[in-house]
């Protein structure tokens, strides 16, 4: 079994890859940050009254309410919709993080070729990930060879390190992954989810959170891409630089025509913007258009899975949009940030999950950003 790697990037050659070798190591990095005292309960978990399941993942009305069992083994498997033939997508509620999603609050998905099993995405704890993989198992018995991870944002990542110790398994990254590991930023987020969840967020002998620095990172310019050839599959993974976090990556599976968009498009919930970059994201929106409008499904980092026109896409531009006019007439205006924030209101999108947790917080970071534009 021979694994094809080409790219299209900066900095990165052209290689071969053979069944056992490595691209690099695969770094543990362990964070074990001082517990963390929450001054009030989370107000946008899972309702665990209104569970429910959608017949499908794609173009479903709404995401899952699903309740993470406590007491569920790491070998159990977790819900999983299959997309097309071997390709399944993990569909994970539309929520903060709380004690009843236990963290699974974003997707997932994987596809299983002649030759192995890709996997987009690790959820977001250990116990998580290793619940993919025992997921995974229960579909196939084909080695899992790859774990592309979209962006280094905990819903999307944390589940990671359960991958770590698979044997011949490569994880792919944006390059910026590696500096948000190694960063104080990563501290508080394990230590919030460890104040919900802490028997969910151990990956070592004494209970502590382990990120890992995957041993194939991408970086170079916006837009180049790296190709796997993975069995009859092709996954060609673009690099969309710093849209929505501190790196992020689309993936297009070729012979399927499925489109992987992560966070660059949400569907059913107001997106977060404070790590990423607006002007960048409506950038990216109308790449995504171009390059991929095509396709017969995008699947999202959160949401269900869409067929054409994605409306999806439409509408995170739409809120984009919308938000930073409304910033921007405040600058107009000359109103401080407290007042801009406090006038941010957009009616049309409050029945949207997740307004209320996001909104007053995007207002006030596009403000800065705007503000910062100014002087460019």
């Amino acid at each position: 079994m021979s694994v094809r790697v080409l790219s299209r990037l900066v900095g990165l050659v052209w290689l071969c890859l053979h069944a056992g070798g490595v691209a690099g190591a695969i770094e543990r990095v362990t964070v074990d940050p001082a517990p963390l005292q929450l001054e009030e309960p989370q107000r946008f978990g899972t309702d665990p009254t209104k569970a429910w399941m959608p017949k499908s993942a794609i173009d479903a009305p709404r995401a899952p309410t699903y309740v993470v069992r406590a007491d569920a083994g790491d070998d159990e498997p977790l819900p999983a919709f299959e997309l097309v033939p071997g390709t399944w997508m993990l569909f994970g509620n539309i929520a903060e993080v709380d004690p009843n999603n236990r963290g699974f609050n974003g997707n997932a998905g994987f596809v299983v070729t002649e030759e192995g099993v890709v996997v987009i995405d690790a959820l977001g704890t250990p116990k998580l990930g290793w619940r993919l993989i025992a997921t995974i198992r229960s579909k196939t018995d084909k080695p899992i060879r790859w774990l592309i991870v979209t962006h280094a944002h905990p819903d999307h990542f944390y589940g990671a390190v359960a991958f770590a110790d698979l044997p011949g398994v490569h994880i792919v990254a944006h390059e910026g992954t590696e500096g948000y590991v190694r960063s104080e930023r990563i501290e508080r987020s394990v230590a919030y989810r460890k104040a919900f969840i802490p028997e969910d967020m151990g990956a070592d002998a004494r209970g502590r959170f382990q990120a890992v620095i995957p041993d194939l990172r991408l970086g170079g310019p916006r837009y180049g891409w790296l190709e796997l050839h993975v069995g009859e599959e092709t996954f060609r993974i673009y690099n969309t630089g710093t849209h929505h976090s501190h790196g992020d990556l689309v993936i297009h599976q070729k012979r399927a025509n499925i489109a992987w968009v992560s966070d660059l498009a949400f569907n059913g919930r107001v997106t977060f913007m404070g790590d990423g970059h607006t002007r960048e994201m409506l950038e990216n929106l109308d790449w995504l258009t171009r390059e991929l409008g095509d396709v017969r499904l995008m699947v999202p980092g959160h949401g269900g899975a869409q067929r054409p026109p994605f409306p999806m896409v439409a509408k995170t531009r739409a809120y984009i949009e919308a938000l930073r006019a409304k910033m921007a007439a405040a600058i107009e205006d000359d109103l401080d940030l407290q007042e801009a924030v406090d006038q941010a209101d957009l009616p049309e999108w409050r029945d949207v999950p997740l307004y209320e947790l996001n909104h007053r917080l995007n207002a006030n970071f596009v403000y800065r950003e705007l503000e910062q534009e100014l002087f460019e």
